[in-house]
């Protein structure tokens, strides 16, 4: 597969408006493991490689496990996930599958137990952004492989 659309040099406004929901993420009250596992989550769902590679980079420079990793995609039958982030990741293939599902009211009850309004709302943002991301990459066919992740960059410095 050969890319096909460089954002960047096409229209710079792309990048720039997804970089400024990814900043507000960044300094929101999720925690950056759980934002990095939803996102994967999402990207797995999405079937977008570029992301997939990016976050699982991402999770492991987190300290993440290679058993909690390789599950991911068996999460509701495994024990290592917490019961809080089995509801963000319940919600991420939720809001990720809004058309068939339209976020039942028993997933959103199960997220609203373990997050406050200001969390699920930036964990709504979060899916909503991974979600974006992972379609503007599958669209422009981002080769994956090449993302370092900043964790990794910054202590290697």
């Amino acid at each position: 597969m050969r890319p096909r659309l460089d954002y960047s040099n096409a229209a710079p406004g792309v990048y720039d408006a997804m970089d400024a929901l990814d900043q507000y993420l960044a300094a929101s009250s999720l925690d950056r493991r759980l934002l990095y596992l939803v996102q994967l989550r999402a990207s797995q769902l999405n079937g977008c490689a570029y992301c997939i590679d990016m976050h699982w980079k991402d999770l492991r420079a987190a300290e993440e496990t290679e058993q909690r990793l390789y599950a991911l995609d068996a999460w509701r039958e495994c024990p290592w996930y917490s019961e809080r982030e089995q509801a963000a990741l319940a919600w991420t293939e939720a809001v990720t599958f809004i058309a068939t599902g339209h976020a039942s009211d028993a997933v959103h009850d199960q997220v609203w137990r373990h997050f406050n309004a200001t969390e699920l709302a930036d964990l709504t943002l979060a899916i909503a952004t991974i979600n974006a991301w992972n379609r503007l990459s599958i669209a422009a066919r981002l080769t994956p492989g090449t993302y370092k992740p900043a964790l990794a960059a910054a202590t290697a410095t």
